[in-house]
């Protein structure tokens, strides 16, 4: 126990690097996930539809949903720099591939719970002289969040675990920390449970966030 104790300690310093890496490229993918997703599910929704644009989108969402994660970071970080003639870094690559992969089923997530308001709410948001991007923003959209947020926080669960592959490309984050920890010192069993623990308090901050945020939504509704 003593040595085990000894082992954590020296190895929490370069765990914590590893976690603010996660943390960081799920931030950053999330705010790309939640704004992309969010627009291609609101241009695919029935009443928002562009007779142009959506069917693109829906083989774009498609695509994105079909296409493993893992293929994606690998055509993000090796060949879209010979398509645009730009190299990414490793980090935005990572954040780039997750927050496109990402979008694709928050895109349909938000499909979906704009669906599922009733045709009278957009009626009454015309009666009353609403343009139909302000009837989004003021009336829809709201009631849309309170519809999808338990959906969009296992979506957010799932990407947070998806930052482990992208040490494939380069990415110093937690789980490969740990590997080279454990390569180093040839002591498995601390330093992976260790890292599962560190997974799972992120895990439950952000269902606790978003319960909190849902119990609000709950309490502004009534």
């Amino acid at each position: 126990m003593e040595n085990y104790l000894s082992l954590l300690s020296k190895s929490i310093p370069l765990l914590g690097k590893g976690i603010s890496m996660t943390l960081q490229v799920f931030l950053c993918a999330s705010v790309i996930s939640m704004l992309l997703g969010g627009a291609m599910g609101a241009l695919c929704s029935n009443r928002i539809r562009v007779p142009a644009l959506t069917p693109a989108i829906e083989v774009f969402t498609f695509v994105l949903r079909g296409v493993p994660f893992y293929v994606q970071l690998l055509i993000v970080y090796f060949v879209l720099p010979d398509i645009i003639g730009c190299n990414l870094d490793p980090f935005s690559a990572s954040v780039a591939a997750l927050g496109l992969c990402s979008s694709g089923y928050v895109a349909q997530l938000a499909r979906g719970a704009i669906n599922a308001i009733p045709e009278s709410q957009w009626e009454s948001a015309f009666a009353l002289g609403y343009t139909p991007m302000r009837s989004m923003i003021h009336i829809i959209f709201p009631q849309m969040v309170r519809i999808v947020l338990p959906s969009l926080n296992n979506e957010l669960d799932s990407l947070l675990k998806s930052t482990s592959v992208i040490s494939t490309i380069g990415i110093l984050e937690l789980t490969r920390v740990g590997m080279n920890l454990v390569s180093r010192e040839m002591e498995p069993v601390p330093i992976y449970l260790t890292i599962a623990l560190m997974y799972l308090l992120v895990s439950a901050s952000l269902n606790f966030l978003c319960k909190k945020l849902e119990q609000r939504l709950i309490y502004v509704k009534s």
